[in-house]
């Protein structure tokens, strides 16, 4: 008796705690979470981001400075800041090419009609990125997302989000550029971005 009422006590059904956005600013601001911590904000989920290793960090670096150098003052460039999506997520992508000024951003994060593209840069998390993290994109109507596969040497260009009927989020169109290759950066035709120039030379496997 006493092992059938345990078998149906509620209490052995283990629920994780999820988070607002509201609530997961008001633990950064009280000190819970730091800066060094590296967590995101995963559909009201907090998630250990993986380090990043050195080809990775390189390839930011480059990236950021080659999209500085095409669109000047003509957006906001930031990387590795968060995003603000409807979906209780606050991810921080590598790199996000924003609307407006910088100044635009002083009281809240870029939401996602401030957003022209999103970009991962990926080895480690390349499954996660290609599937999880897009689909978060995908639902939050970002209109072109990027992922730069430093495992096979290549950029992912995935845009369209739609709905499909079980549900789910995803992009009707994905396109593979190589690095002997440019791609036009989404909302400026006349920017082209040299691949040549962003994959770090000798971290190709």
């Amino acid at each position: 008796m006493k092992t059938d009422l345990f078998n149906r006590c509620p209490m052995n059904v283990v629920t994780p705690k999820r988070f607002t956005i509201d609530e997961y600013h008001r633990l950064i601001e009280l000190g819970f979470l730091k800066e060094g911590d590296r967590i995101e904000l995963i559909r009201g989920e907090l998630i250990q981001m993986v380090a990043k290793g050195m080809p990775h960090t390189v390839c930011s670096s480059i990236l950021c400075r080659q999209l500085d150098r095409l669109l000047g003052d003509r957006a906001v460039i930031r990387g590795q800041d968060p995003i603000t999506l409807p979906n209780q997520s606050e991810p921080e992508p590598d790199v996000v090419i924003a609307r407006g000024r910088d100044e635009d951003y002083l009281a809240h994060h870029p939401y996602p009609e401030d957003i022209l593209l999103v970009i991962e840069i990926s080895d480690s998390t390349l499954i996660y990125d290609q599937t999880k993290k897009l689909e978060l994109y995908a639902e939050a109507g970002i209109s072109d997302y990027w992922v730069v596969n430093l495992n096979a040497y290549q950029l992912e260009h995935y845009n369209q989000p739609y709905q499909n009927v079980q549900g789910k989020f995803n992009y009707l169109s994905k396109q593979i550029y190589l690095t002997n290759q440019s791609v036009t950066i989404p909302g400026f035709e006349d920017a082209l971005l040299d691949l040549s120039r962003i994959f770090p030379e000798g971290a190709a496997k």
